[in-house]
């Protein structure tokens, strides 16, 4: 196999495998030595290196792996976050659904609907920038109002709030209406989970 031909078969299994790939495997699926292995692919750390590319060939003790440079991880980040949407709980998921159709509400409102405090829950979501204070109630205490972000839109892949799933029902109350809350944006997360998966961390195979 000529050199460049090597090359580009060391490229193209390290981007197949999408993690670490011992050198003794590399050798022998690719037919050759170890210091022959090694000076490739310090050709192609230097390629890599020289041209500005977006991606990086690490040697990691007694493997390789390729992956995205680090000076674009905030840039891949935010492209690819829409993919995976961060894992909530099952206590947060439910307060998202209720804030999602009924906003702007109040944490008063999401404790009568959910029949539980909230305010752990209404803070994570703050944290993580899935909620957003909306102004307050023109009512004795004027408590807070909140309201879904662009990045909760972003998040589970949406454009607008038109494009929420229709709740079966609008009348129900109490846990009923919680649980098809929950349910229609739990189907909303199942549908983009299935469209988009990525991995995990944006320093991996781009």
């Amino acid at each position: 196999m000529e050199l460049k031909e090597l090359e580009s078969a060391l490229e193209g299994v390290l981007f197949a495998a999408g993690e670490p790939v011992a050198v003794e495997r590399l050798c022998l699926g690719l037919e050759v030595d170890r210091p022959t292995l090694d000076a490739v692919a310090q050709r192609l750390m230097d390629k890599y290196s020289y041209d500005r590319r977006g991606i990086r060939l690490l040697k990691l003790d007694t493997s390789y792996q390729l992956c995205s440079a680090p000076e674009y991880a905030p840039y891949i980040r935010k492209t690819l976050e829409s993919r995976k949407p961060a894992r909530l709980s099952q206590p947060a998921l439910e307060v998202l659904a209720i804030i999602a159709y009924y906003q702007p509400v109040t944490r008063a409102y999401v404790d009568q609907v959910r029949g539980v405090d909230s305010s752990y829950t209404v803070g994570l979501l703050l944290e993580r920038e899935l909620i957003e204070e909306a102004g307050r109630l023109a009512v004795p205490g004027r408590p807070m109002q909140f309201r879904t972000t662009k990045n909760f839109l972003r998040s589970f892949g949406l454009s607008s709030l038109e494009e929420l799933p229709e709740l079966p029902s609008s009348t129900q109350e109490g846990s009923q209406m919680t649980l098809e809350l929950e349910n229609s944006l739990a189907r909303l997360r199942q549908a983009e989970q299935q469209d988009g998966e990525g991995p995990e961390d944006p320093v991996e195979q781009p």
